[in-house]
């Protein structure tokens, strides 16, 4: 129901507000005067009544866009998200970046999208183009990455009134559960990795397996990221998943290897000779190749490791699985491996990087074995009685109470009718009294309080 607000603004205009043809409430900033501010809203309701009934066609500001090229607004898109489209108004990163132009490129070369207009009734389409890419082997993470891009495009262009609505609002979910999972590597693994590897591809997998870094996060890394005096490297929002600045500690040897490797002058020759077509940054850190996979699969082989076991495979985001699987045998907690990982939630660390190993689930069970048939473990809730103790030893009420019935007597027990009952008995002995029931409980409050 249309009406205004009965007090003005700061401005001294009068609110008013009234029902959309959605059903939605509206409100606006009228005149001055409230009976004019109320027969504004009483005429906007009255159109969107009639908008709703089918009298009137809505007023569609899009249209004037529809001829807009798809091309110019995809720039105006990558273009903003360059600046501000990332987490907390961050940019987005070259990587990122990349990836949105490569795939928006590809809906428009497979859609034949010229203009915005093409994009109307586009849902049958794009669920036919990604059956066809499920077709050709694409994992499910890919179908998402893929279908994410045209539909940020579209919900960008909605809030900017480009289109009235986004066309594929009502596109089902991808299943994006992996084919296969990484693994963790043993300890015999990665000595056996170790003594093949070249020494600075050698040092690159140590510091992988040591804080859990990605590869386009350890390709960041620059010399003023290491810390000598407080041993570790400072890791900066621009680059990271998290888009959160925040410190990995690292031990004192690896910081000053680090520190020697960096300032040998090596790392820029390595990229000159195997990857020219990356701009490294200035004083790199370390020496990161153009597809890390395929180096590791080289000496994964020259070690004569499994890629591929019962367990899951080996590739380089193995070694950020080695290192959360290694923090948890070390002795972490949840937090503590949480916080290094630099996971949002400990559910992700714990259920998707941890791994359990056979041969310590073995252990584990054995102990339990041993503590069941052995005993050679006790119970830690029972109470043990001295041999010594009898009814007769000088003692409290209570005392006797905890100490005579040792076998009904647990830690943690807060039952007060068990209590009350040694207590019960207690009195009846001293007073002569069998029935239970007839017990007056105000003689057994001042008998607890005052004793025998």
């Amino acid at each position: 129901m249309a009406g205004a607000r009965r007090k003005p603004s700061s401005s001294g205009k009068y609110q008013g507000f009234f029902i959309d043809h959605q059903g939605k409430k509206k409100y606006f900033t009228g005149s001055t005067k409230r009976a004019e501010t109320l027969r504004i809203a009483r005429k906007l309701e009255d159109d969107h009544r009639q908008i709703r009934l089918g009298y009137r066609e809505p007023k569609q500001t899009h249209f004037k866009h529809r001829d807009r090229s798809f091309t110019d607004t995809v720039s105006e898109y990558l273009d903003w998200g360059k600046h501000q489209g990332g987490r907390g108004g961050r940019p987005w990163s070259c990587h990122h970046e990349s990836r949105k132009r490569r795939h928006l490129s590809l809906w428009a070369e497979t859609l034949d999208l010229k203009v915005l207009g093409d994009l109307d009734n586009i849902l049958p389409r794009v669920e036919a183009t990604l059956r066809e890419l499920a077709d050709r082997g694409r994992s499910g993470k890919t179908l998402v990455n893929i279908t994410e891009a045209i539909q940020s495009f579209c919900n960008w262009c909605v809030i900017r009134n480009y289109l009235s609505e986004n066309p594929l609002a009502k596109l089902d979910k991808v299943d994006a559960t992996p084919k296969d999972k990484y693994r963790a590597l043993t300890i015999d693994e990665i000595h056996r990795l170790l003594e093949v590897a070249p020494e600075h591809l050698k040092l690159l997998y140590i510091i992988a397996m040591t804080t859990g870094l990605r590869a386009g996060e350890l390709r960041s890394l620059a010399r003023k990221h290491l810390d000598a005096n407080n041993n570790g490297l400072w890791l900066d929002a621009g680059w990271t998943k998290s888009r959160k600045a925040t410190f990995q500690p690292l031990p004192k040897q690896l910081v000053e290897r680090l520190a020697c490797f960096c300032d040998s002058g090596i790392v820029p020759l390595l990229y000159q000779r195997y990857f020219r077509k990356f701009t490294c940054p200035k004083d790199a850190l370390l020496y990161v190749p153009s597809h890390p996979a395929r180096t590791l699969d080289k000496d994964l082989i020259t070690a004569g490791i499994p890629k591929c076991t019962e367990e899951g495979k080996v590739a380089f985001h193995a070694l950020r699985t080695s290192f959360v699987t290694l923090a948890f045998e070390a002795g972490a907690n949840h937090k503590e491996a949480q916080t290094l990982a630099r996971h949002s939630t400990p559910e992700l660390t714990a259920n998707i990087y941890g791994r359990t190993r056979n041969e310590r689930l073995v252990e584990v069970t054995d102990r339990v074995t041993d503590m069941v048939l052995l005993g050679e473990v006790g119970v830690n809730t029972v109470h043990e009685t001295e041999l010594d103790v009898t009814l007769d030893n000088d003692k409290s009420l209570r005392t006797k109470i905890l100490t005579l019935q040792h076998k009904e007597w647990r830690r943690g027990d807060s039952n007060p009718l068990g209590r009350s009952r040694h207590i019960i008995t207690e009195w009846q002995q001293k007073h002569n009294r069998n029935n239970t029931k007839s017990c007056n409980y105000r003689h057994l409050r001042n008998f607890t309080k005052h004793g025998f």
